[in-house]
């Protein structure tokens, strides 16, 4: 090997660590839009638009790459408390290299409203979460399977009866079913990051579920804050 090949095998082997393996990032999140969430409601959407600019800014200062981004954004309310057509509002999975626009045009249209009192059904819309159509591609070696919860308020249970007529017939019987969901994903691409009371469930999901990271806010008064770091800190840390 001459001299100058030499140089390009070791200059090769100082790039990026993610070179020539293909990722793609799936982030869903679900975010609490009953009627308390009103004094921060902006900025958890503000935080939903930003997300991908702030994502790629870091990865270019880490060098790293990721070929496919997508966001899927799932709003929640009360099955008890709320119109069928709001109780549960789901979007398809944005690409948001191609769809960004279309992204912000679903985000931007989210309000606080309805709830009545807690608890939510927060449990229905993480069961719809993690039973996505998630990219499993051949096509990528590395798959990031990324859920972000937004609430004030504790859950209703998955067994509480008797339920109206317009609850779905997919949602797990119980936690334990909910809780399977999860644990059949794979370890190496879930993560789930939980911004909500200490409060049952969400204590229960902090403490026996893998993958998973919570940051506390109080029950009734809203969330504080919300930060893409720790978001982003999640894949690119994973990468």
């Amino acid at each position: 090997m001459s001299e100058a090949e030499v140089s390009l095998s070791q200059s090769q082997t100082q790039l990026s660590p993610s070179q020539g393996v293909k990722y793609a990032v799936d982030l869903i999140i679900c975010i609490d839009g009953t009627g308390s969430m009103t004094p921060v409601i902006d900025l958890v959407k503000s935080s939903a638009l930003s997300f991908y600019k702030d994502l790629e800014n870091r990865m270019q200062e880490r060098q790293k790459n990721v070929d496919q981004i997508r966001a899927k954004v799932i709003l929640f309310r009360d099955y008890w408390a709320d119109k069928p057509e709001e109780v549960m509002v789901s979007s398809e999975f944005f690409d948001l290299r191609e769809q960004s626009s279309e992204y912000a045009d679903f985000v931007s249209l989210i309000h606080a409203k309805g709830g009545g009192d807690e608890p939510e059904n927060g449990l229905e819309a993480l069961a719809i979460a993690l039973n996505s159509e998630w990219e499993k591609g051949a096509n990528f070696a590395k798959q990031r399977h990324v859920v972000v919860f937004y609430t004030d308020a504790s859950a209703h249970s998955l067994e509480k009866e008797p339920k109206p007529s317009h609850y779905p017939n997919d949602i797990p019987k119980n936690f334990d079913e909910l809780t399977d969901l999860w644990s059949e994903m794979s370890d190496s691409a879930k993560r789930l990051l939980l911004f909500a009371p200490d409060a049952t469930p969400w204590t229960m999901i902090a403490s026996s579920w893998e993958q998973t990271i919570h940051y506390p806010s109080k029950a009734g008064e809203g969330l504080r804050e919300f930060e893409n770091e720790e978001i982003i800190a999640a894949i690119i840390n994973s990468i």
